[in-house]
């Protein structure tokens, strides 16, 4: 029987992850993930991909979404009230115009000393309605795309054997940043097809699959760039026809629910994996657009 056994949000996109025993999947993902957003002060996002400190960065939000609370080295902690009244301004992810609340001087102060770069802090506005993609259409605050990335202890087995064929250390769970990890199948890749899943009282929509960047070429502990792995060997056998390398899926919530880490996972459709023919029997639908995103 497949089961959850890690869950993870990502409180302030692109910093660390917060992993909790039990979560409140909302229609925009675990409670609290990506509502927060490092920007530039034209209000453009900030990633991994140009900024690998932001990994140092531990963030904290209390139940009630009221209270932040960033950490890093050197830096002490921050605590923060939350402002989710205040003026909008403009801020822009991979292109695409949304519009953010600033969280003040104070952080954006702090964020520039961890960062080096002059940086500010926005909070998803109530009113925010983004529209995802995928075969399941969903919402997110500022994740690069879907609610959730779901990715498999068994997927990651077989990338870490074929990195030791290499000569290559394994790499942990977080280089991926995963929000829910699944144990209990024993075919990597299961998650490709499977389209549909219940998990605690939540319902789950495949959207796509996650084509990864080089972010997980990113030591999560240290924020330093450790290339050219994974992207090297994934390269080998996960190469997608619409460019990049697929590794774990994306997916949408059809019905919000509580998760909690041992919960069953019941896939209540199948469908063919994007990067080739699934066995007899398994059915579904052909390939959607990809874009390159880092979870």
């Amino acid at each position: 029987m497949a089961r959850v056994i890690e869950l993870s949000y990502y409180p302030v996109k692109g910093c660390a992850g917060v992993s909790v025993r039990e979560a409140l999947l909302t229609p925009a993902g675990l409670a609290h993930d990506r509502s927060f957003m490092v920007v530039s002060e034209e209000g453009v996002y900030r990633t991994q991909r140009r900024d690998p400190r932001l990994a140092l960065i531990r963030p904290a939000v209390s139940d009630d979404g009221g209270r932040l609370t960033l950490h890093a080295p050197d830096a002490g902690a921050l605590e923060l009230r939350v402002d989710t009244s205040g003026a909008r301004r403009p801020v822009d992810l991979f292109g695409t115009a949304y519009q953010g609340i600033d969280q003040g001087d104070t952080a954006a102060a702090w964020l520039s000393d961890v960062l080096g770069v002059r940086s500010r802090l926005v909070r998803v506005p109530p009113e925010h309605d983004r529209v995802t993609d995928g075969r399941t259409p969903g919402t997110s605050g500022y994740a690069d795309s879907c609610a959730l990335h779901v990715l498999s202890r068994a997927t990651l087995a077989l990338l870490n054997g074929k990195l030791a064929a290499r000569g290559a250390g394994p790499l942990p769970m977080n280089r991926f940043r995963p929000n829910i990890v699944i144990d209990g199948w024993d075919e990597p890749h299961t998650e490709d097809r499977a389209h549909g899943l219940r998990a605690g009282t939540a319902e789950l929509g495949y959207a796509k699959l996650a084509i990864r960047c080089a972010i997980t070429m990113i030591e999560q502990e240290s924020g330093r760039r450790a290339g050219p792995e994974p992207l090297r060997t994934l390269a080998d056998y996960r190469r997608a026809a619409e460019g990049g390398v697929a590794f774990g899926t994306k997916l949408s919530v059809l019905r919000p629910g509580r998760v909690r880490v041992g919960d069953d996972v019941t896939v209540t459709a199948w469908g063919d994996s994007e990067l080739g023919s699934a066995p007899s029997g398994v059915h579904g639908a052909g390939p959607s657009r990809q874009r390159i995103e880092s979870p």
